[in-house]
């Protein structure tokens, strides 16, 4: 019983929003890799109480993190690209999702299982040109979940 109790309540937590002064990051998790991949991708939605910019992530889990976004043209072909930065207006959610913007860990160090967590820090510049660094933990997950 008291497994039980340790698991819903870290489920509960895990799923909770993380807040630095007017910033929130929700919904925070990481696809698992297949075997032998050496990249992961990470999806969030941040939503900023002011005008911001995403400018950086990284996470000891990896060698190197950068902001991507992909996309599918006219004739079908993926796009990725490592984008410099990430423009979140005040007061609307953006989300980093499967199909669009995520962040990419890139030479991971490691191996990862369904369940477990990674920390990922996002530097975040504000208007005021004052960069918070804000640490989020990334849930594992399979692809679809």
């Amino acid at each position: 019983m008291r497994l039980i109790s340790a698991l819903l309540f870290t489920s509960l937590f895990t799923c909770l929003p993380t807040y630095a002064g007017n910033i929130e990051v929700s919904h925070a998790w990481l696809r698992l890799p297949m075997p032998g991949q050496p990249v992961a991708a990470a999806y969030l939605t941040i939503t900023s109480q002011q005008d911001a910019t995403l400018v950086s992530a990284s996470s000891p889990a990896a060698g190197e993190t950068q902001i991507h976004d992909m996309r599918i043209d006219s004739a079908g072909v993926m796009h990725m690209q490592a984008i410099p930065k990430l423009n979140l207006p005040a007061h609307q959610a953006v989300s980093l999702a499967p199909g669009g913007k995520h962040i990419m860990l890139m030479n991971l160090k490691q191996t990862f299982h369904v369940g477990e967590h990674v920390p990922l820090v996002l530097d975040i510049e504000t208007t005021e040109h004052a960069t918070a660094h804000i640490p989020v933990d990334l849930e594992v997950r399979e692809a679809g979940h």
